[in-house]
Parts: structure tokens; C-alpha cells; sequence
């Protein structure tokens, strides 16, 4: 007579080995916010004026705009990104990632992010979530997010005033710079919110930024030391 097996038989080790791979699992998500809304009307039409961030490990990350040579990738959280309307997320993948080594890598992406470099058309925050999203999953975010930057590299004339927003004013908070450097930063910038008497590349700057002003739940992120880098490898989902 066979023997019954035993339907809540122990996992087997393997198992366990794959539960502890698995346990750093986690998706990456576009979110896309309106800066006006005439989006409302633009959407339908593949086009539109939107922010863009990536969230990750239940954090939302952006790249916006102000005057230091330091980093403009800021955290905040996710769907809440102060001064633009939250419209809808696209999930872009799934990684294995442990925290703390996606952690090094958004810092060194800050290195390459600065502020003071940040550009309508060639580098805005759009950009950078691609830039992001392909380094993850392997994956562009939908080409309708920047769609209005590329259009804009053949003709400046297709992109509308109501889209100005003033850049971060505040200096990042691990910035190491003396009082007299800080304070001859901020007499070249121009008063939050106004655009007169800006060049076409400076108010480029101030397209697709955060809002003037600090929230509580808005901070920049700290670069990466010059020696760091992503340890371990990285499995697409």
C-alpha cells in the first residue's frame, strides 16, 4: 500500500533561495503630471506639457531646474510632486534591485543632473526619467511625455509661454559653498517667477521645474562621491 503524501510538505531550500532573491522586487513607475490645462485638449492628440519622475522602491524621483553646479535630482513622494497636477503612471518594469545599491546609483545620476544644467530641449526633466527608465528596466518612457521637447529642437516657436515656471531658489542644503559665492549666485537669478528680460536658454531653464520653494515632502538628492559606483547585478522582471 503507497504512502499519502503530505500536501503542506516544508518548501525545499531552493525555494527559500529564490523567496530571497525575489525580496528586493520592485516596479518602476513613470509618473506624468500637467503644467496646464490645456493638456486636457492636448492629450487626445498625442501631445502635451508634462513633468515626468520615476518612482522606485515607494519613492518618486525628478530632475528639475536651479542655478548651482549641484544636483537637481530631487525626492519626493510619489504622485505628489509639488507645483504640478498629478495626471496618470505607467508601470515601465520590474527589478531586483536592493535599496541601497539603487540608492548609489540615483546619486551618481545627480552628478551627471546639475541644477545649472538643466534645458528645455536637450536635457529636462523628461530626459532624465528616460535616461533613468532605460538604465533600470531597459526600457524609454512613451514618446508622447517629450514629445513637445522634440518638437521643439525643429522649431522654438511651437513652444507656448504659459508653460514659464520659476526654478528652485533654494540652494541644496549639502552644497558646500562659502557666503560670498552664495550670495553673488543669487544676484545673477532673476526673482522668482518672472521671465522678463530672459534669453530664450535661460528661460528654457525654468520649463518643466519644480516650484519655488521647499515642501516637507520635497528634498534634493546628495551626489555620490567621485570613487562610488553600483555594486551587484540587476535582473529585469
Amino acid at each position: 500500500m503507497g504512502t499519502k503524501s503530505n500536501s503542506n510538505s516544508i518548501p525545499t531550500s531552493g525555494n527559500n533561495a529564490n523567496d530571497k532573491d525575489n525580496k528586493f522586487n520592485t516596479h518602476v513607475v513613470l509618473n506624468v503630471y500637467d503644467l496646464t490645462p490645456v493638456n486636457n485638449y492636448l492629450y487626445w492628440f498625442g501631445f502635451g506639457i508634462f513633468h515626468s519622475g520615476i518612482e522606485v522602491h515607494g519613492k518618486e524621483y525628478g530632475f528639475g531646474a536651479h542655478d548651482f553646479p549641484a544636483s537637481g535630482v530631487f525626492e519626493v513622494e510619489p504622485r505628489k510632486c509639488p507645483g504640478f497636477i498629478y495626471r496618470c503612471s505607467v508601470t515601465l518594469g520590474q527589478i531586483n534591485m536592493n535599496p541601497s545599491e539603487f540608492r548609489i546609483l540615483i546619486e551618481n545620476m545627480a552628478n551627471e543632473y546639475h541644477g545649472d544644467t538643466y534645458h528645455l530641449i536637450s536635457k529636462n526633466c523628461n530626459h532624465f526619467t528616460d535616461d533613468i527608465s532605460h538604465r533600470l528596466s531597459g526600457k524609454r518612457i512613451p514618446g508622447w511625455v517629450n514629445r513637445l521637447a522634440r518638437l521643439g529642437s525643429l522649431c522654438s516657436c511651437l513652444l507656448p509661454e504659459c508653460v514659464q515656471v520659476t526654478t528652485v531658489k533654494q540652494l541644496p542644503e549639502y552644497l558646500d559653498c562659502s557666503e560670498d559665492e552664495f550670495t553673488e549666485s543669487l544676484s545673477t537669478t532673476s526673482p522668482s517667477g518672472s521671465t522678463s528680460g530672459l534669453d530664450h536658454d535661460e528661460q528654457g531653464k525654468r520649463l518643466l521645474s519644480p516650484m519655488a520653494g521647499r515642501t516637507d515632502n520635497f528634498s534634493f538628492v546628495k551626489e555620490a562621491s567621485k570613487h562610488a559606483c553600483v555594486g551587484g547585478e540587476k535582473t529585469i522582471g
